[in-house]
């Protein structure tokens, strides 16, 4: 229920925060400005002693997080990629958020397995280890199949998570409500539209049957990507609360002295990293939506190990063209067609400026060109790039949420392995052969013979259809218009030229 009584969460939030000694330590962390840090501690203090205790021998900002509930660590992971807006520090805390949360039981586990693949654990596997990994939606074990033998990894829901996650959304849509409330500015950020997709991602993580469906179609599109693997899903022992995939060998990404240590090639780990992610949005349209450390490896032979696949993204071919655009813009600092993009997209209001607003495009980029995450202020460039889509009136794009956010993501990974990584030299040959392919002359073939199917297949309909259409539009019919003798054939020249480019089209591809 999204009702007052969710202020209680919300101000238990702020307490626990001030408890635990996080509440200085973020605000610091993001550069938050003197009136917010003041309002916050003022408003945190007297209802310190409200706060959730956690866990203190954790370090402050974990100890809050890991205390608040599952939505809370979803965003702590997002964290623990960007050591640039946080801090190499924090972001070190953070990573246990990706895997090492407390695990829940054995019996509570077995009991799981039992009641949603109708047979015990040791039916089923002659090896069952101990949680290998735990994260805030479900942990991991390693098994072998009694059936023949294979090393699969079996991931098992937390116990009651649907309800703990409930409780953060209600929280998260009432703060989302009395935001736009106070503060009619925002609205233009849909906050509530936000919170919305993200309800609608975290059902998804829940029902582990469409991860299975998930990593089963990420698996056929990248099954020709040479240095990227994805598990098989083992269809017959998986259900709603359970996932079994292959078992994955593999350094975890997160540890970055063993990967070095192991002769790996780092500076073309991140940059594969950076273009994988690139190449399944725009090529399939279809991306790993949550690659933090977690959820990668790197297998001995230096393959790129995906794991964990309750979050993906989709986005349509219209959206990727126009983000491809946008991408080799910013490229080629060619700022004026950004800008061009963007109005074209609908991103930018009409009746705003598109001189200015490339003007202001320039102002953002201009400064991160050449330089290495230690040079650049993530939290500075941010409130930057806040400023000029609220100068705009740019509202927020809910269908780019994960793909942004997971850009991000991306962006953090591979500055871990290569701290010079320049994201804009990596991301130029995929954004450049996405362009080739679909925005040059061969896209536009392809187009015209997509369009000359459609209108073969619906070809006997479309006299009845154009006849219907005129009929339920018809104003009174005017005054017959003379026309010259050779209209009537110039119209039939163009018809039949019409006709002629479809069918040629049709027949050569």
């Amino acid at each position: 229920m999204r009702g007052p009584h969710n202020i209680w969460r919300l101000v238990r939030t702020g307490a626990t925060f001030e408890r635990t000694g996080a509440m200085k330590i973020a605000l610091e962390a993001v550069d938050a400005p003197p009136g917010i840090r003041f309002a916050a501690r003022v408003l945190g203090w007297p209802f310190k002693w409200l706060g959730l205790r956690g866990d203190p021998s954790q370090p402050p900002i974990l100890r809050a997080i890991t205390s608040l509930g599952p939505a809370y660590i979803k965003f702590g992971q997002l964290l623990s990629t960007r050591p640039d807006v946080v801090g190499q520090e924090m972001a070190q805390e953070l990573k246990v958020l990706q895997d090492k949360l407390p695990e829940f039981s054995m019996a509570e586990a077995r009991l799981e397995v039992e009641h949603e693949l109708g047979a015990s654990v040791d039916d089923l596997f002659t090896e069952f280890s101990e949680p290998e990994a735990a994260a805030s939606i479900a942990q991991v074990h390693k098994a072998r199949l009694r059936s023949d033998g294979r090393e699969v990894a079996v991931k098992i829901l937390r116990p009651n998570i649907e309800r703990a996650f409930q409780k953060d959304l209600d929280a998260f849509y009432f703060s989302a409500s009395v935001i736009e409330l106070l503060s009619p500015s925002s609205r233009r950020l849909r906050p509530n539209d936000v919170i919305a997709h993200f309800e609608s991602v975290v059902r998804g993580e829940l029902d582990l049957r469409l991860e299975a469906s998930a990593a089963d179609e990420f698996r056929a599109n990248t099954s020709d990507d040479d240095g990227f693997s994805v598990p098989a899903v083992i269809w017959h022992k998986s259900a709603k609360k359970v996932l079994t995939l292959e078992w994955a060998d593999g350094l975890p990404m997160g540890d970055v002295p063993a990967i070095r240590d192991s002769g790996h090639d780092m500076v073309g780990l991140a940059a594969r990293i950076v273009q994988m992610f690139l190449r399944h949005a725009l090529r399939d349209g279809f991306f790993h939506a949550d690659m933090h450390q977690g959820n990668l490896k790197v297998a001995a032979n230096g393959d790129l190990v995906a794991l964990d696949f309750g979050i993906m993204g989709r986005i349509d071919v219209f959206t990727r063209r126009i983000y491809a655009e946008i991408l080799i813009g910013f490229i080629r600092k060619d700022y004026r067609r950004v800008a061009e993009v963007h109005f074209e997209a609908g991103y930018v209001p009409a009746d705003q400026d598109v001189d200015a607003f490339a003007q202001a495009l320039r102002s953002v980029g201009e400064p991160i060109f050449g330089q290495t995450a230690a040079q650049i202020s993530m939290a500075r460039l941010l409130a930057h790039l806040f400023e000029v889509t609220e100068r705009f009136g740019m509202e927020t794009r809910t269908e780019l949420i994960l793909l942004q956010r997971t850009m991000v993501v991306v962006e953090g990974v591979g500055r871990t392995l290569d701290p010079n990584l320049d994201i804009w030299s990596v991301a130029k040959p995929v954004v450049e052969q996405y362009i080739s392919d679909n925005l040059g002359p061969r896209a536009m073939i392809r187009d015209l013979k997509r369009t000359a199917l459609v209108l073969a297949r619906f070809g006997p309909q479309l006299p009845s259809l154009v006849e219907n259409t005129l009929l339920r539009n018809a104003a009174p019919l005017p005054e017959p218009v003379k026309l010259s003798r050779w209209q009537p054939v110039r119209w039939f020249v163009a018809g039949a030229a019409v006709a002629g480019l479809g069918l040629l089209v049709y027949h050569l591809f």
